[in-house]
């Protein structure tokens, strides 16, 4: 990741967090003088926060330099739409899983996400679950966006933590890239449990899942009516999610 960047790794049993560097600290300052400032809390639960997970394991290597342009695509369209936060977390080799802060600026996500590249491992979607479960426990979180193409844990482990986003209002939209029957199986009933959306892509499907991305980031920034906002203008994406969300 860029240095720009604040991240640690955590066990299996521990949400993710973002660490501190030196810079850092003058950053948490500064956060929490704007957060003394009257009107700071009202503001940050009006706007949207978007939890983005990625599974950066090897088996994504062939298709990652295309799926990173598509992200960064759906990173530039949140830039265009008010009131939207995204946070970045991803997976890869033995343990690590490291999460971003929330970033208001959509190229200073780019240029996270660009820092990222493909190690050898498992999965560890749990983590990614329990650190989305942690967030939405202290404040908003709109939704739970999650590429992957595998599932390598305990599916019911997974699941418990999925309902558990539902009864907390955070649905999670879920994308499978290939067609692993087993994951596909898992990834269903973790957006059903958390009343969420499912969504394959397969190679050369870049502009369904650049339009499905577009429809999230709407959905997470405005709500149901910003989706059929979106779908009236004649988007694809919009109408296949508000579709699964009905």
């Amino acid at each position: 990741m860029t240095k720009r960047k604040s991240s640690i790794s955590t066990t299996p049993d521990q949400p993710v967090q973002a660490s501190q560097s030196s810079a850092g600290d003058i950053e948490a300052f500064l956060a929490t003088a704007r957060e003394l400032a009257p009107g700071a809390a009202d503001e940050r639960q009006s706007r949207g926060r978007l939890i983005f997970a990625l599974d950066a394991t090897m088996s994504r290597q062939p298709a990652w330099d295309e799926a990173c342009h598509i992200q960064s695509e759906m990173f530039k369209e949140a830039g265009k739409l008010s009131g939207l936060d995204i946070k970045l977390i991803f997976f890869r080799g033995m343990g690590e899983c490291k999460a971003s802060r929330w970033y208001s600026d959509p190229k200073a996500l780019a240029r996270a996400m660009e820092g990222v590249a493909c190690r050898g491992g498992r999965t560890q979607i749990r983590k990614v679950l329990s650190s989305a479960l942690s967030e939405a426990r202290k404040g908003k979180v709109s939704a739970v966006v999650y590429v992957g193409d595998c599932v390598e844990e305990n599916v019911d482990e997974l699941c418990a933590r999925a309902g558990e986003l539902g009864l907390l209002g955070v649905p999670m939209f879920v994308f499978q890239e290939g067609g692993d029957p087993v994951a596909e199986a898992a990834f269903r009933e973790i957006a059903r449990l958390s009343r969420g959306a499912y969504c394959p892509f397969g190679a050369g499907a870049a502009r369904r899942l650049s339009e499905l991305l577009r429809a999230v980031a709407a959905f997470a920034s405005g709500g149901q009516n910003a989706l059929a906002a979106m779908e009236r203008s004649g988007s694809s994406g919009a109408r296949l999610l508000l579709e699964q969300l009905k």
